[in-house]
């Protein structure tokens, strides 16, 4: 599923229940892993940082339960397993190729 950024800010947000959770308003992006991590549903312009982890917790939406996005978005009420990323088995070390030189006595 591929969206533009700019067409998800102000989308309406509804779990597959029929439940209208409001509207996107801010989106929090992870930049080393390029992902959107959390959706909001208020501005996080705020004073302290416990209002901001307030929004966060209570006024958020984990990207990670999107489960469609096209006129509206659709999430899912339970939250989707994370998916670890797989490791990839280190590959044994290849010999070189040993070169023996020959002289001429």
């Amino acid at each position: 599923m591929t969206v533009r950024i700019s067409k998800l800010f102000g989308m309406d947000i509804y779990t597959d229940n029929a439940e209208y959770k409001g509207k996107i308003f801010d989106l929090i992006i992870n930049l080393e892993k390029g992902k959107i991590e959390t959706m909001t549903t208020e501005p996080l312009k705020v004073r302290t940082k416990q209002e901001a982890r307030k929004i966060i917790t209570e006024r958020s939406i984990p990207y990670q339960n999107v489960l469609s996005a096209k006129d509206i978005l659709l999430v899912g009420t339970r939250s989707r397993p994370v998916e670890q990323p797989v490791e990839e088995e280190p590959q044994p070390a290849m010999r070189r190729p040993s070169y023996t030189s020959y002289r001429r006595r």
